[in-house]
């Protein structure tokens, strides 16, 4: 149960004053649902502003606070698709714009009226030939001067939020901050003068504070790094089965292929680890196409070898189905009985695959979720298999883990590379098995980038393409279109490319992305592996697994929009079968030195490790450490700076307290316990003696 003294922090931010239904909403989609959020909703950077007297007097990119008098309305041609603008005169009848995107015009409309003077705080920027402020962070009725040469926070916002708003739900969020016993070893508190835990928050929203930060970032790192400890001390704990294989159906295998040595040494060490006890928990780390699903099988067939039953879990009924196909493929000759298990399953199928899993008649299944609800049992759960493990928390994986008669033996599994100095972060409680080689006879893959103008040349090439019977991909980095931030170009969107393509091509084009219903979804992907369709157009809802050897041309538009690891993800999704490949980078012409260097590395290396190392100097990590999209391997506080320079050390600390005093029930443990449930690794606390 949660210490009570946690209680004033998770009460709801409906609890705050000013928070109604309606506020509600943008604070839901930040995440700012109790007032630990917000407490933590950091600043982004801070600001000092300058009053000036006159538009003139400010510098392009300042800080400014001026005053300024309404004297046009201008509202996009289509509503909600272009820009609002508020055209105002200074004092001397200079024009600046006031420009809006989204709902925020309502915001203007109302703030802003035609004749009525208002001090408009904001960053003072060019747009073609007019000064203009994007979204003001202040308007206000009367001298806005207070705010000048002030350091100001800047929050991130979410529509229908303005800074004023979140700072002043900040500052009751850390009205309520209680006092908390102090969770940081004494000598490391002192070393590095770090403020205490409430003071640490309170400087962190006052200005530039490193030590602040550091202190909450370590605050982060520790409760992560202890979890993640508690959870491989718990599996050495409890009992597991050690299971050891006669090669009866691993011999029987007819692979198409020649296994790699990363192959054959993951294999090894997968076959120790179930030998042992202490049941497995390791992580199969591979490139795109490396040969992680005949390292899984091979670890599934020892389990039923040793008359155990063997589970894999994916993340999308796409990769569940796609799986399931190859794995009863490969495993045919072996007589071992696959079934698929999803939440699509119903009536008598899914019964007889529930009474195949009782009965031991089932001995590999693969499912999504459904696999691990309570209704599903088994007869000897001996090994489970999770695949694109960064996609599932580690409570889920607990309650798999829960299902055999004893602990089973745990393998995940992952296509993302990650870089060694991240890999503690986010799979710090288990040991990992590199596929670093790539199966012989696998053909580089010709990567070639081109202008977005030349749009008209790659449909050609795809009629092309497509006349001489080969497949293609198309992807887009949004599902519907939208206004880019500044009014600049539409962000490409898949359901209009989708509309242009089939005018086109006709019905050998179809569409997947994360909005259709499931079943739609399939039907697609179902033509298109089928061959029935020639070119499939999606969102990076195909970046991972998706396996159709006969696509051999992938379009990617808008790449600059997309991070290298996705970029190396979708460009695997060709180059799986015997024929050549290539994949086409269509970029944008406002190209940032950034996005310059993301794809000269992507047509210069096929290397998923050089390009997640590459990765994280280039965009500081963030996508690596996880957007929070899924399970609890993402950081809101530290950066990546933070990660690589304080983890070692929280990782180092949270041995110390698990090794000295295991149960966590000195001072220091009890306030271990705090820092666990402040930051929601309750699942490490469940597992503590007596916890």
């Amino acid at each position: 149960m949660r210490p009570a003294i946690l209680n004033p922090l998770f009460v709801e931010t409906r609890e705050l004053d000013g928070v109604g239904p309606k506020l509600a909403k943008p604070l839901a989609k930040l995440g700012l649902e109790r007032v630990r959020d917000v407490a933590y909703h950091l600043p982004d950077r801070f600001v000092t502003r300058r009053a000036i007297a006159n538009l003139d007097e400010g510098a392009e990119g300042e800080q400014v606070i001026v005053a300024l008098t309404p004297t046009e309305h201008r509202a996009p041609y289509n509503p909600g698709r272009g820009p609002y603008r508020v055209l105002a005169q200074d004092e001397v009848g200079d024009i600046c714009a006031l420009t809006y995107f989204g709902r925020a015009s309502y915001t203007a409309k109302k703030q802003l009226p035609v004749g009525e003077k208002r001090w408009v705080a904001g960053r003072l920027d060019r747009y073609g030939d007019m000064l203009q402020i994007v979204h003001p962070d202040h308007v206000e009725t009367e001298s806005a001067a207070h705010l000048a040469r002030m350091s100001e926070p800047v929050y991130s916002l979410a529509e229908g939020l303005t800074q004023p708003k979140v700072a002043a739900l900040v500052s009751q969020a850390l009205d309520r901050l209680p006092q908390l016993p102090e969770w940081i070893e004494s000598g490391q508190f002192e070393q590095n003068k770090w403020p205490d835990w409430r003071d640490a928050l309170h400087l962190a929203h006052k200005g530039e504070n490193s030590a602040a930060r550091d202190r909450l970032a370590y605050d982060e790192l520790l409760a992560n790094s202890l979890a993640l400890l508690l959870v491989k001390a718990e599996g050495r704990r409890r009992k597991g089965q050690a299971l050891k294989g006669d090669r009866r159906l691993r011999d029987r295998l007819r692979l198409p292929f020649e296994m790699t040595g990363a192959q054959r040494r993951s294999i090894t060490e997968i076959e120790g680890d179930m030998q042992q006890e202490a049941p497995m928990l390791r992580l199969l780390q591979g490139d795109v196409g490396a040969g992680k699903t005949v390292v899984a099988l091979e670890a599934m067939l020892i389990a039923v070898e040793a008359g155990k039953q063997a589970a894999m879990l994916a993340p999308t009924e796409i990769l569940a189905r796609q799986h399931f196909e190859t794995l009863r493929a490969m495993a045919a000759p072996t007589g071992a009985e696959v079934a698929l298990l999803t939440g699509r399953a119903k009536g008598r199928e899914r019964e007889s695959i529930l009474m195949g899993l009782l009965d031991g008649s089932i001995d590999i299944v693969v499912g999504t979720h459904s696999i691990f609800q309570e209704t599903v049992g088994y007869r000897d759960l001996g090994l489970v298999v999770i695949d694109e493990q960064h996609r599932f928390g580690v409570a889920q994986r607990l309650a798999l883990a829960g299902k055999g008669r004893r602990a089973p033996h745990t393998l995940a599994m992952t296509a993302t590379p990650i870089p060694r100095s991240l890999t503690l972060a986010q799979y710090g409680e288990m040991d990992v098995s590199r596929l670093d080689e790539l199966p012989p006879g696998r053909q580089a893959i010709d990567t070639r980038v081109v202008p977005q103008e030349r749009i008209e040349d790659v449909v050609a090439g795809i009629e092309r393409h497509l006349s001489s019977g080969q497949q293609a991909y198309w992807v887009c980095p949004m599902v519907r279109e939208t206004t880019g931030p500044g009014g600049g170009e539409d962000i490409a969107a898949a359901e209009a490319r989708y509309a242009a393509l089939k005018e086109r091509f006709g019905d050998t084009v179809v569409m997947v992305h994360g909005q259709l219903a499931p079943e739609v979804k399939d039907a697609a992907m179902e033509r298109f592996a089928s061959g029935d369709a020639g070119l499939l157009v999606a969102t990076t809802v195909i970046e991972v697994g998706v396996d159709v050897p006969s696509a051999t041309l992938m379009v990617i538009e808008q790449a600059e929009r997309f991070g290298l690891a996705q970029l190396h993800q979708l460009r695997g999704r060709v180059g799986r079968g015997s024929e050549k490949s290539t994949c086409l980078l269509l970029r944008g012409n406002e190209l940032s030195e950034t996005g310059r260097r993301r794809l000269a590395l992507m047509r210069e290396t096929q290397d998923g490790f050089r390009i997640a190392e590459e990765d994280l100097e280039l965009r500081g990590g963030g996508e690596l450490l996880g957007t929070r999209q899924s399970g609890e391997a993402a950081f809101r506080i530290a950066d990546l700076d933070q990660v690589q320079r304080l983890l070692p050390v929280a990782h180092a600390d949270a041995r110390l307290l698990t090794d000295r005093d295991g149960g966590l029930t000195s001072d220091r443990g009890e306030a271990a316990r705090i820092l666990l449930y402040l930051f929601e690794r309750d699942w490490g606390v469940q597992l503590l003696r007596g916890g």
